[in-house]
């Protein structure tokens, strides 16, 4: 006979706790990330042999095939609108005001007396000097008739000659000074401003003392340009003038640069002259905008079109349907457009619009490209 081996339910029921025991957490927690691990190692190594968008997913854009083109770089600074001749007309000589012989807005010629000072005194002894001048000269012509006929001595004829000479330098002297009692005008041009009455005293030289003559058919733009430009802009660049108050513009070149930086401001003069029109009068605001630099065989694109990233700049092309990354050096831009100075090539597809949707190695479709 068998025998049977008993097991009390007491131990059975021991056992069955001791199997259904909690398992430890920390150790539980450990196992999770272990296994959280695995699955992102295996997720990134799927991403990478299938990519990380969806295979099928196009996006549309917009491309540009690159030519060579001029491409020109401007700097712009403000002027002001000057009259290339602009004087202000004074006595030499310290008077009163006798006469005046013109207006404000009325047109004179060089030379043009526009003023007279009192000068009565110094008439008197020009009248005197030329009585003097004409008996001198009658008498040189009498002795030279005598020594023509060889009649008389040399020195009587020397005399006469040297005493005629003498007073026509006198009265030529004298009539020098009486014009120093005249306002004449340098220029032709337009009265632009004068505040002198009758029988006013005046002072050579002093503000209101005299009369401002300019030439508003000759102006011409002056500027000030900074130091940092000084190799780049010269006499003869192109420049661009738009006048915002006469609602006015033209192309046209500069006429010169200064060779000389002012210490105090850092910069140097231009000037640029002006045809003659209507709308333009002295100091008036012009904005300037000078060509400081050309290049007729350029690659340029759209800044819009360029990329940034920690690499540097960088844009996208179309290779295909499929969209390149290709890192570019960048130069000047101006208008809205920049030079590449390396990293593209006539003939490259370049993604204008939609880029920044899109990466390296994403599919696209092109909706519009022009040359």
């Amino acid at each position: 006979m068998k025998k049977i081996l008993y097991i009390p339910a007491a131990f059975v029921l021991l056992a069955a706790a001791c199997t259904n025991k909690p398992k430890d957490k920390k150790a539980e927690l450990a196992e999770l990330k272990t296994q959280q691990a695995d699955l992102n190692s295996k997720i990134a190594k799927l991403q990478a042999e299938v990519g990380s968008s969806d295979s099928s997913k196009t996006t549309d854009v917009n491309t540009i095939i690159l030519q060579p083109a001029s491409f020109t770089n401007y700097i712009q600074i403000q002027g002001k609108i000057d009259a290339q001749d602009n004087v202000t007309a004074f006595s030499q000589s310290p008077g009163n005001i006798t006469a005046i012989y013109v207006k404000v807005g009325q047109h004179v010629s060089k030379g043009q007396v526009l003023a007279q000072l009192d000068n009565s005194a110094l008439k008197q002894s020009i009248a005197q000097t030329e009585a003097q001048v004409s008996l001198n000269q009658t008498l040189y012509d009498r002795q030279k008739n005598l020594w023509d006929q060889k009649i008389g001595t040399e020195v009587q004829f020397l005399q006469a000659q040297t005493a005629l000479q003498s007073s026509k330098k006198a009265l030529s002297a004298q009539r020098e000074q009486a014009a120093m009692y005249r306002i004449t005008s340098p220029i032709t041009g337009v009265v632009d401003q004068m505040d002198l009455k009758l029988g006013q005293v005046i002072q050579p030289g002093q503000n209101g003392n005299g009369i401002r003559i300019v030439n508003a058919d000759a102006l011409k733009v002056k500027a000030d340009v900074p130091e940092s430009y000084s190799g780049s802009v010269n006499t003869g660049n192109d420049v661009k003038i738009l006048v915002p108050d006469a609602n006015d513009s033209l192309v046209t070149k500069v006429t010169f640069a200064a060779k000389v930086i002012d210490p105090t401001s850092r910069s140097f003069g231009v000037e640029i002259k002006l045809p003659t029109r209507k709308s333009l009068r002295p100091n008036m605001t012009a904005i300037i905008q000078i060509a400081n630099y050309n290049k007729t065989n350029a690659i340029v694109v759209p800044v819009k079109a360029i990329l940034k990233s920690e690499d540097g700049d960088y844009v996208l092309l179309n290779e295909n349907g499929i969209a390149k990354k290709v890192n570019i050096k960048s130069g000047a831009s101006y208008g809205g457009k920049a030079e590449v100075l390396s990293g593209l090539k006539a003939g490259d597809h370049l993604i204008t619009e939609g880029g920044t949707d899109i990466e390296d190695g994403d599919k696209v479709k092109v909706l519009n490209s022009t040359n």
